[in-house]
């Protein structure tokens, strides 16, 4: 047996014996006021209906303010953070939680910030020298100049601090770069123009120093966009995947080196592309991924004979082990 199976007999075992009560009551927070809001209530619900499954007492509150954060103080003795995007995934919710000692699931105000922003995260991978694509940034102070733009096409041209690929667009020429651009600076200042990889997408759910079976995404669109993730029928998710096992290891083993690298804790996802030549590429961290039941992570739990609601009570058991 695997030292990877043993970890998942073993973390089976535990989360099924886990008591509840341990908990306390909890606040599963949802909503925010960024572009991921209806993904973020979607969450929420799907989370809540899961806690209450599981003898859980769970209150759902939709947060759109700081004073609402506050206003949990003394009322519960966690909180499930399910906003997504902007404020509830980029440390802005952590640092009020923090101010107020409220114990919550995921990373860090400081991880949040980082993972949030895919510039300075790949910048730490590349200091770090774990393999990222190459980049250029176009922002207020670095306009974009087309005449000196030497990066081989296609490209993906992505907004620095969005989620859900929100505001992305592949490029294939200079006019498609452009207009990409343009359509980006929508939704940030700051705007990635990343080498696009020629190959197969993969995410790898991180879970408490484990990392948890690859899924494979397959999609008829270009790239794994906002529609693909939550619109499409046709969008394909494998696991286990096709991979030789010593590859799937490495891709695992990335994925946590790049989880820890930016600060991250206790839960979250890896994406990562493999190219034509079986060589690995580091896309992004999340640290407040999508959970519903049809989402990526709870799919990868489900791979490991753990129900959604079973995963809901591990990473709120988590927060109990920080306090």
């Amino acid at each position: 047996m695997s030292s990877s199976i043993r970890n998942y007999v073993e973390l089976k075992k535990n989360v099924t014996n886990y008591s509840v009560k341990n908990l306390g009551r909890v606040a599963v927070i949802m909503g925010g006021i960024a572009a991921e809001r209806e993904v973020s209530l979607n969450s929420g619900k799907a989370v809540f209906e899961a806690l209450k499954s599981q003898g859980v007492k769970a209150d759902l509150l939709d947060i759109t303010s700081i004073n609402q954060l506050i206003e949990l103080s003394g009322k519960y003795d966690r909180v499930f953070n399910i906003i997504h995007g902007r404020w509830g995934e980029d440390g802005g919710v952590q640092a009020v939680l923090d101010a107020i000692e409220m114990p919550y699931t995921g990373s860090g105000m400081a991880a949040s910030a980082l993972a949030m922003d895919k510039l300075r995260t790949k910048w730490l991978w590349q200091g770090l020298g774990l393999s990222t694509p190459s980049f250029m940034v176009v922002s207020e102070y670095l306009p974009f100049v087309a005449s000196d733009f030497t990066m081989d096409f296609p490209v993906i041209v992505k907004p620095v601090r969005e989620g859900s690929s929100i505001g992305m667009r592949k490029a294939n020429n200079l006019q498609e770069l452009t207009e990409a651009i343009i359509f980006a600076q929508q939704y940030d200042s700051e705007i990635l123009i990343e080498k696009w990889i020629t190959g197969r997408e993969f995410t790898c759910a991180v879970v408490d120093g484990i990392a948890l079976p690859l899924i494979e995404l397959k999609t008829d669109h270009e790239f794994y966009d906002f529609d693909a993730k939550y619109k499409s029928n046709n969008t394909e998710y494998l696991c286990p995947v096709s991979l030789d096992e010593s590859l799937e290891i490495a891709m695992k083993l990335l994925s946590v080196q790049a989880f820890d690298s930016v600060g991250c804790q206790d839960w979250g996802r890896v994406d990562l592309m493999l190219d034509e030549k079986n060589q690995a590429w580091l896309i992004e961290v999340n640290t407040v991924p999508g959970m519903t039941d049809h989402s990526l992570v709870p799919m990868a739990a489900k791979a490991v004979d753990l129900s959604f609601g079973e995963l809901v009570v591990w990473l709120l058991s988590l927060t109990v082990n920080n306090d």
